[in-house]
């Protein structure tokens, strides 16, 4: 499985839900928190791929694959309330 030091949000750049999820992350201030990972570049798909996924948007949170628009947007705000570390 992938281990990552932060929360990976995969997704397509021309995918509506998608471009929600970018969107979400951004506006609740974890675009530094969260990696984008496109992956339609093929390092991308294969990572999201080691995570056990395959369908877009999909957010890694470095125990668990969150997959679709609902579960990665619930995930992130669960990230959003977190304490800074």
């Amino acid at each position: 499985m992938v281990k990552a030091t932060r929360a990976e949000l995969f997704h397509r750049i021309a995918e509506q839900e998608s471009a929600a999820a970018r969107r979400r992350a951004v506006e609740l201030g974890l675009a530094d928190a969260v990696a984008f990972r496109n992956v339609d570049f093929e390092s991308h798909g294969a990572a999201l791929a080691e995570c056990g996924g395959e369908r877009t948007p999909a957010l890694w949170d470095g125990t668990r694959l969150h997959v679709g628009l609902d579960a990665v947007l619930a995930a992130l705000q669960g990230l959003a309330s977190m304490p800074l570390s």
